[in-house]
């Protein structure tokens, strides 16, 4: 390790671990922690590569212990893996060090106090970076997108360093002092886009140019704003489907996480999204019809799925 360099350990090699390893790997020690052997012989090998920039060397390991020393851990892996990603962590962390999470979904900062404890300091974000694998520890990035940060159970001093780090690192970074109305505008995009990508097994971009697909994507949006209403969360945004159409624009190209999950096995977020949508409808009193529908057909095609597998 270098003298003066601050100990980031990331949690997720995939393609945002990937992107902001890379970065951060330019004014930090960044340690890499993946359970995919595959994947980490090649990024031990070859580093960490976004387009055709050089590569940038990281230390990589499948142990979690590696990390145990680290002054600030980010989580980059799917909402439902990360009790199993975070637990071996437990009582071994800095008291102090910021676990900083830029998932999916609403309900990370439970499941990462679980896992830690409630006293654990928690940044959480959204990013609208995008990423894409092309292979291990290579990922294609438009570089255009933004991070925004705030404090949850860290200090707001302790958000600030972080975003301040991220923007060292080449990153345009900002804080907030509610994160809630980002996190839920982000989920209005991600209860959108992801679920259709998965089911119609298409690129974003392809939605709004079907009609019935575009449709249905606009009510599960709304629905998932007329939740954030009720909620008293005001969203960074006066129209849903709009939004959600800038965010498509981003990655066009591009087939949701969720899709990738089906081809793969990987058991998907949707209850983390589309899920957590209707979860807080029941509680708020909201219909959210659209969106328990999508949850229930890609709970369909995942039994389906993993049935054809057996």
């Amino acid at each position: 390790m270098s003298e003066g360099r601050l100990k980031v350990g990331i949690i997720g090699a995939g393609s945002m671990g990937t992107l902001f390893g890379y970065h951060l790997a330019q004014t930090c020690d960044v340690t890499m922690l993946d359970t995919n052997a595959a994947t980490t012989a090649v990024i031990a090998r070859d580093g960490l590569a976004v387009n055709d920039a050089p590569p940038r060397a990281v230390r990589v390991t499948s142990h979690a212990r590696d990390l145990y020393g680290s002054q600030v851990l980010f989580l980059f892996v799917k909402a439902v893996d990360t009790l199993r990603a975070l637990r071996p962590f437990a009582g071994e962390l800095n008291p102090s060090t910021p676990i900083v999470s830029l998932q999916n979904g609403v309900g990370n900062e439970d499941a990462i106090k679980t896992a830690l404890g409630g006293a654990v300091p928690v940044v959480l974000g959204i990013t609208t970076e995008s990423s894409l694998t092309t292979t291990a520890g290579r990922v294609r990035s438009s570089e255009t997108g933004n991070t925004i940060l705030g404090s949850s159970s860290a200090a707001p001093a302790t958000a600030r360093t972080i975003a301040d780090l991220l923007t060292r690192s080449g990153l345009r970074t900002a804080v907030v002092y509610d994160i809630r109305p980002h996190l839920w505008g982000k989920l209005v995009a991600n209860a959108a886009i992801n679920a259709i990508s998965a089911l119609l097994d298409c690129e974003a971009g392809m939605i709004p140019q079907e009609s019935n697909a575009a449709r249905l994507a606009e009510s599960l949006a709304d629905e998932a704003a007329a939740v954030a209403a009720a909620l008293k969360i005001n969203l960074p945004f006066a129209n849903p489907w709009q939004y959600v159409m800038q965010v498509i624009e981003i990655g066009a190209d591009s087939k949701s996480s969720m899709a990738f999950d089906l081809e793969s096995g990987h058991p998907t977020e949707i209850d983390h999204i589309n899920g957590a949508v209707a979860a807080f409808g029941r509680r708020a009193g909201v219909a959210t019809p659209c969106n328990e529908t999508v949850v229930r057909l890609i709970k369909a095609k995942e039994a389906l799925l993993a049935r054809a597998r057996a």
